[in-house]
């Protein structure tokens, strides 16, 4: 299998329907890649199809978001079960997305070589966000599968499946941030219920590594911006700190069409400006309301 290129296995973890063999599948790949095993990123004399879901295992039960039932603030151990719970299945399919921006855009849209690593290190980190959460639910006391989940992330995916664009815009800058807006507060209630190891696996593994994944997304987003001027520019020459007032603008006009309503506060300004972009970039999105 060393002979395939990178898009090709991503390919084969897209179509993995297990979610503990699609993280482990990921993993041995991600090494290739990063050790050089795997060389190229794709055969640009081929097209490969790419799912428009990834395959998935059956014994999760999806419901509308709507209908989810309520996590609770980890004072009980079911509610710590049912929050670890949702933060496994968000992993799971923090893999799929990872391997699927690979897979879906990479050669579509003639990404560098620099674009492959960056997202082959993002779905190496939430494979082992995944394996590790699922590990943590296990231990006390449940398991994948035993809590409703939906699936909101892939339906933003779906939306945004033609606009590598709007994906980084969406997934990274949109909803990966506001994992980092809420995960202090997580890890506050894990630690106020008494559960401190789950509190540190999200506090020193789950936390820095997601201001990475945000920062991927502003990253890239900043380059194709500046791509669509010049072709020929290069990444590190669009990672300076000062920001275009027409890359804050395409950001908000990207979001405002593929994502439905304001962004909610409050937000946390801090990992925010750790991951590349301050709060030019999401405070005109905002809920205006002051009880938001």
């Amino acid at each position: 299998m060393d002979s395939e290129t990178l898009i090709e296995s991503a390919i084969r973890v897209l179509n993995t329907a297990d979610p503990y063999e699609k993280a482990r599948l990921g993993d041995s790949i991600a090494v290739k890649w990063l050790q050089g095993a795997i060389s190229e990123p794709y055969d640009p004399t081929v097209d490969l199809p790419v799912l428009d879901r990834p395959a998935r295992l059956t014994n999760v039960k999806l419901v509308s978001p709507s209908l989810m039932p309520k996590l609770g603030k980890a004072g009980s151990l079911q509610s710590r079960q049912a929050i670890v719970h949702s933060l496994v299945h968000i992993e799971s399919w923090a893999v799929d997305l990872s391997w699927d921006i690979i897979a879906r855009f990479g050669k579509q849209e003639k990404m560098p070589r620099e674009f492959f690593t960056d997202f082959v290190r993002v779905a190496q980190d939430e494979g082992r966000h995944f394996t590790l959460l699922a590990a943590r639910l296990e231990e006390i006391g449940s398991r994948y599968g035993a809590f409703p989940a939906h699936d909101g992330l892939w339906d933003s995916a779906t939306a945004t499946s033609q606009d590598l664009l709007a994906r980084l815009a969406i997934e990274h800058c949109v909803h990966e941030a506001r994992g980092l807006d809420v995960l202090p507060t997580t890890i506050s209630r894990f630690r106020n219920g008494g559960d401190n190891e789950t509190a540190d696996l999200l506090e020193r593994v789950v936390y820095p590594e997601e201001i990475t994944h945000c920062a991927a997304g502003v990253k890239w987003f900043k380059y194709l911006c500046a791509r669509s001027k010049n072709p020929e520019v290069t990444v590190n020459s669009v990672e300076a700190d000062d920001i275009s007032e027409e890359i804050i603008q395409k950001f908000h006009s990207v979001v405002r069409e593929h994502f439905r309503g304001p962004l909610k506060p409050p937000f946390n300004a801090e990992a925010r400006k750790a991951a590349g972009f301050g709060p030019q970039w999401y405070e005109p999105l905002a809920v205006k309301e002051s009880n938001a």
